[in-house]
């Protein structure tokens, strides 16, 4: 399997009918500014919107092309969406392909394959429904077609594993036979689906189609591409966000070895142009730039810190979650329950830096790239090079991980631009290690005060949560901003909705946000706010079940009888792990449950400690994410859940100092090692009532269940992250 650059229209064989869904979050990057752009009407006559052929080829070899359009970056959703349809389409899995229609392709049929956005675990969940459709009416037409041929009823006919059976008559022919036939018949409109429980294809634990190309080298992935005559570009940004560069001597560098050009990219960047990558970063470590490093400079991670502490106390804030008087349940709590945590920057750190190849000329400019969002990437292009969309096109290439970021494209128009001024030579910008680091997106800054209310006999009668700090949507998308208020500060924290509510009933309840921007840009980072929102709840609630002198367990379900797919996700991991017995001598356990982008998820971990070295030796990780479409796919994206959200835990966070980042690479900002990473035992039990992400949620219950654990083996609370800060490292 290869994803291909783009697809060849005249090979649409068969298809149906489908339009996107609607955005959990609205947050769709680029779809909007090219509808906004009028991009769908430049191209004049020659769309073809009643072109239905969208999700499904055929060719007469019996091989099924599926149309995949969200990005693969290791979450294995091409594996799964390709199953959704060919369960539909009733095919031979083992002679299925994937392609990807580009974002061109998109605009031209009205944007008709829906949102390319493979963000917020999304990709499945909010694509099930039109892309099983797609398979199911190909199914009914290409049974149509062979009816036709045979002169039967097409109710007398039917179809399994690519093969056409009319059983009165004993005939039999093959979808590839009858597929050109098919094509010219009308598409029926929502065609009946598939019960789950009939399912052959989908819901079972099938290699990924991407595998064997990635085992033996054929992937290509962005940093890997080149074009002949390609030169490469290395940029360098100011140092502080929102300074810029205030002069620059190219004569200095002008004359080294393999040097083409030396340019200004925009306000706040440089870049070299040369024959290798190398020669191009050597030149740029060698020009004098001078930085106008504006205000920012004199902020760093404490002053930054100090501002979000006033905001604990703030008294404007938003509010996410209100129930009864919260305020007057504290005045009159038996016991008082207070704590401060905090959750720091964080870094995508993707294994391959931001980069992108651009062949820009007056009539026309591509661009070969790892995206999360072909159509934010698409979008880019057009608005950097000042060209039409039906000038532009962006071909996808393998993502050497996103994490979320690569939803932002900004490396998209610094290549652009950069091309601009070389005008028919492919060049291709690739970010240094240490400029990926220090001028990206990070994670969102915030603190969060609890205070708990016990009644006199133990019970949890109010609890006033107050967030402060960063709101990632005031940053990419403020016209998403309700009244001033980000919503998804919330996650997890809601009254209700599939999105990420609260599993807990408490009678009193107050949760609000201050809002405090740094400069340091804000981006979604897997798993968003749910990460640190988990992290407070989680183990505040236990904080408050040793207050109440209660099991934590036994606490957390007191309140939680009208929430039970929370509460059976919670005695899953609590069942499997043995909580009702002792944990092994010298062994303590931890545990917590979340609810985000609409899946249910919960954790356990047993822990040592041992001269503050942690020694995680288990974890029990219970996700109910409605439809289980792939359960091989959802135990390895739990795994690596743990792996991302404990290696935040211990090693992650970044300091500011000067205004800058001061992470520059893997030296500082560690990540988890295999020796290290502790055995993760999943339990994935589907209700089969609703569609859930997987590509995030479990991340949200990594870190609680670890520090409760902690707490149980220690009897101290770590509330402030890194662990590496507090000298605990792992065993």
């Amino acid at each position: 399997m290869n994803f291909q650059p783009k697809i060849n229209r005249r090979a649409f064989v068969i298809g149906s009918a489908a339009v996107g869904g609607g955005l959990a979050l609205g947050i769709p990057f680029g779809g909007d500014a090219l509808a906004q752009a009028g991009a769908a009407d430049q191209f004049g006559e020659n769309l073809t919107p009643n072109e239905l052929g969208i999700w499904v080829a055929i060719k007469p070899d019996d091989t099924v092309a599926i149309r995949v359009v969200r990005a693969e970056m290791g979450q294995g959703s091409q594996t799964g969406l390709a199953q959704l349809i060919a369960e539909e389409l009733d095919c031979d899995w083992a002679k299925v392909t994937t392609e990807y229609p580009t974002p061109m392709d998109n605009v031209k049929r009205k944007r008709a394959w829906g949102n390319y956005n493979s963000s917020g675990s999304r990709a499945i969940r909010e694509s099930h429904q039109y892309v099983r459709e797609g398979g199911a009416a190909a199914r009914l037409m290409l049974i149509q077609a062979a009816a036709n041929e045979w002169k039967v009823p097409a109710s007398e006919c039917t179809a399994s594993a690519g093969v056409i059976t009319h059983k009165a008559s004993n005939r039999t022919t093959t979808y590839g036979k009858v597929a050109a036939a098919a094509a010219k018949l009308p598409v029926p409109e929502k065609p009946a689906l598939k019960d789950p429980k009939d399912w052959k294809i989908a819901g079972k634990p099938l290699k990924r189609l991407d595998t064997a190309d990635k085992v033996v080298g054929k992937m290509m992935y962005s940093i890997d591409f080149k074009m002949p005559g390609m030169l490469s570009a290395a940029i360098k940004d100011c140092p502080v966000f929102g300074g810029k560069v205030k002069s620059f001597d190219a004569s200095k560098v002008s004359g080294m070895k393999g040097v083409k050009k030396v340019l200004q990219v925009d306000d706040k960047s440089v870049a070299v142009v040369a024959d290798t990558w190398w020669q191009a970063k050597t030149a740029l470590d060698a020009l004098p730039i001078e930085w106008d490093k504006g205000e920012n400079e004199k902020v760093s991670s404490e002053s930054i810190a100090k501002w979000l502490e006033e905001g604990l106390t703030a008294e404007n804030a938003y509010v996410g979650n209100k129930q009864g008087d919260a305020t007057a349940a504290l005045s009159g709590a038996a016991k008082k329950v207070e704590a401060v945590y905090a959750y720091p920057f964080q870094n995508h750190v993707c294994l391959e830096p931001m980069n992108a190849t651009v062949l820009y000329t007056p009539e026309k400019c591509e661009v070969w790239t790892s995206t999360q969002n072909g159509e934010a990437a698409y979008a880019a292009t057009i608005a950097a090079s000042g060209l039409r969309a039906d000038q532009c096109e962006i071909h996808r290439l393998m993502l050497g991980t996103g994490f979320g970021r690569r939803t932002r494209s900004e490396y998209v128009t610094e290549a652009v631009l950069i091309a601009k001024q070389m005008p028919g030579i492919p060049v291709k910008l690739l970010k240094s290690r240490e400029e990926d680091m220090t001028n990206g997106v990070y994670h969102p800054v915030t603190q969060c005060k609890l205070t708990g209310a016990l009644d006199k006999d133990n019970n949890l009668v109010g609890l006033h949560m107050r967030i402060s700090g960063q709101s990632i949507l005031s940053y990419a998308r403020p016209e998403a901003m309700k009244g001033g208020a980000d919503p998804i500060i919330f996650q997890g924290l809601n009254p209700g909705g599939a999105e990420g509510a609260l599993g807990y009933d408490i009678p009193n309840l107050l949760i609000d946000h201050s809002l405090r921007n740094p400069h340091v840009p804000p981006w979604f980072w897997r798993g968003v706010n749910n990460n640190q929102n988990a992290i407070y709840l989680e183990c505040f609630i236990d904080e408050l079940a040793q207050a109440a002198g209660q099991d934590p367990l036994a606490f957390r379900r007191k309140m939680m009888a009208k929430h039970p797919k929370h509460l059976a996700v919670l005695n899953a991991v609590a069942e499997r792990v043995g909580w009702d017995k002792p944990a092994p001598q010298g062994i303590f356990r931890g545990l917590c449950q979340h609810m985000g982008y609409g899946s249910y998820v919960a954790a356990a971990a047993e822990v040592s400690v041992q001269d503050n070295k942690v020694k995680m030796h288990r974890i029990v990780a219970a996700t109910n994410p409605g439809h289980a479409v792939n359960p091989a796919q959802i135990e390895r994206q739990i795994a690596g859940s743990f792996v991302y959200g404990l290696s935040a835990l211990f090693h992650g966070g970044i300091t500011i100092k000067d205004g800058a980042v001061v992470e520059t690479n893997f030296d500082t900002y560690d990540s988890l090692r295999m020796a290290e990473m502790p055995k993760v035992e999943s339990v994935i039990m589907p209700s089969n009532d609703f569609w859930g992400g997987v590509g995030e949620p479990t991340i949200f219950v990594a870190a609680p269940a670890v520090l409760n654990a902690i707490f149980a083996a220690t009897g101290r609370r770590y509330r402030t992250f890194p662990l590496k800060n507090h000298n605990l490292e792992i065993a």
